[in-house]
């Protein structure tokens, strides 16, 4: 695949067939780690798991944003959506999600004016066209969508929008799968990195996984081709007693990253502590806003520190981002938590473990 056709290459059957044949070669059991929401969805649609031998695993992550976002959190865009000449945008998938207070969807169907964005340029335009009112942008996301939300805060300066704001619960990869490995709670022998977030801090940034763990990592693209040869590059380094960094999504992801996007976000942002869902409190793994900044920071300017008493569900969204568990596990997993009748953030996001073995391999399971 030296001049990869992207309609057709990486799907090309027979160059599947002979990645498998060198990954079954290998016989030891190992078991490989997604941090990657885009991955999971790759991996379950395509049917990834199945195809590899028993002895080779694969469990999902805490790679996916809207599923690590905490009730705490979640509970932060209620007040917002409810205060009194706010309008509230947000990334589809949010309205979905269930917590105590219901669904922003339901919020919004109560006469709230909640709105749907594809990027925070919407989130501006509805700013610059409604100047009687103050729209918040309630950001969610992991370094890969960092960088055009702080860009929309510097262009709001630049503008000199008054009636713009960012209630930021964007949080960084690293210090999740640090945790995640500290705990020791699953057994990690190799790591497949994330690509989206990979294009914006680089691969050499995920060194730490084999200096400080001895784990071997292979940042991977999304198409099924990358998934099966990223396999293989772990099983190699395996077989070779290696163990390192190698980056097969080279035609996206340099070594040291995005340099401009870097900026942008490490401009407008510092690290602080942040709640996610499935592990609570991890120490400077949120996104603040600068206090150069805090004219936009909708947590400051509207106050939106809130503290809930979490109810106790059946669902069990956090121990599968923590790979305790596969979704079909959790008791509620099809029947009644479905993507039409989520019970938990899983099973409403497409980067979500629940929904992507509910949409691909729910029959494998349910009947």
């Amino acid at each position: 695949m030296d001049k990869p056709n992207f309609f057709n290459d990486f799907k090309n059957a027979s160059y599947a067939q002979n990645i498998l044949s060198k990954i079954r070669k290998f016989q030891n059991e190992i078991t490989i780690m997604e941090f990657c929401g885009g991955h999971t969805h790759t991996i379950f649609k395509y049917g990834i798991r199945e195809i590899l031998l028993q002895n080779v695993k694969m469990r999902s992550g805490p790679g996916c944003p809207v599923c690590v976002t905490s009730n705490e959190d979640l509970a932060k865009a209620f007040v917002l959506a409810k205060t009194p000449n706010v309008i509230l945008t947000t990334y589809g998938d949010m309205l979905s999600v269930p917590n105590e207070f219901g669904t922003l969807e339901k919020l919004k169907a109560e006469g709230f004016d909640i709105r749907t964005v594809y990027s925070t340029l919407d989130a501006l335009k509805i700013a610059e066209n409604n100047p009687n009112k103050k729209i918040v942008f309630f950001a969610v996301g992991f370094e890969t969508t960092a960088p055009a939300t702080a860009a929309s805060i510097l262009k709001a300066k630049e503008k000199n929008l008054k009636n713009y704001f960012v209630s930021s619960v964007l949080k960084f990869t690293i210090p999740v799968t640090i945790a995640l490995l500290k705990s020791g709670e699953v057994k990690i022998d190799a790591v497949l990195g994330p690509g989206h977030v990979s294009t914006v801090i680089g691969s050499e940034i995920w060194n730490f996984f084999p200096q400080n763990y001895k784990i071997p990592c292979v940042i991977s693209g999304f198409e099924p081709l990358d998934i099966l040869q990223s396999v293989f590059l772990i099983l190699k380094q395996i077989a070779e007693n290696r163990c390192e960094v190698e980056n097969e999504y080279k035609r996206a992801v340099l070594p040291q990253g995005n340099k401009i996007a870097l900026k942008i976000l490490n401009d407008v942002f510092e690290p602080a502590s942040a709640f996610w869902r499935g592990f609570g409190e991890i120490p400077e793994s949120g996104m603040k806003i600068k206090k150069e900044f805090s004219e936009f920071d909708a947590d400051l300017v509207f106050n939106t520190k809130i503290k809930i008493n979490e109810k106790n569900t059946a669902c069990r969204c956090g121990e599968v981002l923590r790979g305790l568990i596969e979704p079909h596990e959790c008791k509620i997993f099809g029947n009644p938590c479905t993507p039409e009748n989520p019970f938990g953030p899983c099973m409403v996001s497409s980067e979500g473990s629940c929904s992507a073995f509910y949409k691909f391999n729910k029959n494998t399971i349910l009947t």
